[in-house]
């Protein structure tokens, strides 16, 4: 099986805790709690996955109990395993979080060992497996913010990404600013929220269109803003933004929608659809997330 996206960031144990019932600091509610397969890069991976194309995985695993486990379950979905760094010393990664019908209420995110491996997880993009300095990788890359900031720094600048289509999201609002050195990188395209938008671009919008603008006049040569369930924007350098609003739906769940709308835009885009058609099969496929409609 060969592969036509690198996913590029944190696989890891989502555990999360959901009540129907809106929550504040405090708050000791019934619910459920859940453990997935999770992480910015294995959200896009699944959802791409789900939609046709086959992602393979660079990330780093632990060789303990829970990242054989991992691991089985990526071969269950059908995503290629084959590029992940297995460290003997560094545990699984793990990210929690809570959620009410209020939305994301808090989370902790452990990516530690991501971040100690550090260029390991690059390897396969250098040694020839999946390309060199002289022949880099030409296709789809998914790139998460959950690697350090010096690593980040080091890609916007590597010959090994030079020929790539990189897709680029912050991990959460509190890593954005990570992405600083990525903001003008020739091929990139940002898949932001509002709040991680205004972080990036130093300013202060109240939409995502205005927020687009702002990205683009700071550098960027593609931007996706989103704002939650209000209307969503795309800007490309050189021919302006266009807007379109989320289709209403009830909210049960919050976490991993941004992935899903990331991924279900890239796999639109693959396809040959036009700019207007690739935002709206974007926001569709979110909605469908936040909403329950498509499984965990």
């Amino acid at each position: 099986m060969t592969t036509d996206i690198l996913c590029i960031g944190s696989i890891l144990w989502d555990i999360i805790g959901r009540s129907p019932t809106a929550m504040r600091l405090g708050s000791d509610v019934p619910g459920r709690i859940t453990r997935l397969p999770g992480g910015v890069a294995m959200n896009i991976a699944v959802t791409l996955r789900r939609f046709g194309m086959t992602p393979a995985l660079l990330t780093a695993i632990g060789r303990d109990a829970e990242g054989d486990e991992l691991i089985a379950s990526c071969h269950r979905i059908g995503l290629l395993t084959e590029y992940i760094y297995r460290s003997d010393d560094l545990p699984t990664d793990r990210y929690m979080a809570i959620e009410g019908a209020n939305g994301l209420i808090a989370a902790v995110a452990d990516a530690h060992s991501l971040e100690a491996a550090g260029d390991k997880i690059l390897r396969p993009l250098a040694d020839g497996r999946l390309g060199s300095a002289s022949g880099p990788w030409p296709g789809l890359i998914a790139l998460d913010g959950n690697l350090t900031e010096a690593l980040l720094a080091d890609i916007s600048r590597s010959p090994l990404f030079a020929a790539a289509d990189l897709r680029v999201a912050p991990a959460s609002p509190g890593k954005a600013e990570r992405l600083l050195p990525l903001l003008s990188h020739p091929t990139a395209t940002l898949y932001v929220n509002l709040e991680e938008a205004n972080l990036l671009s130093k300013s202060h919008s109240t939409t995502a269109g205005g927020a687009a603008r702002a990205l683009l006049a700071r550098g960027a040569a593609a931007v996706l803003v989103t704002d939650g369930g209000k209307a969503a924007a795309e800007g490309r350098r050189g021919q302006g933004v266009i807007e379109g609003a989320p289709p209403p739906v009830l909210v049960t769940r919050v976490t991993g929608a941004g992935d899903t709308f990331m991924a279900a835009h890239i796999v639109a885009e693959a396809r040959g659809a036009p700019r207007e058609a690739s935002l709206a099969a974007a926001l569709r496929a979110a909605a469908d997330y936040v909403s329950g409609e498509i499984g965990s």
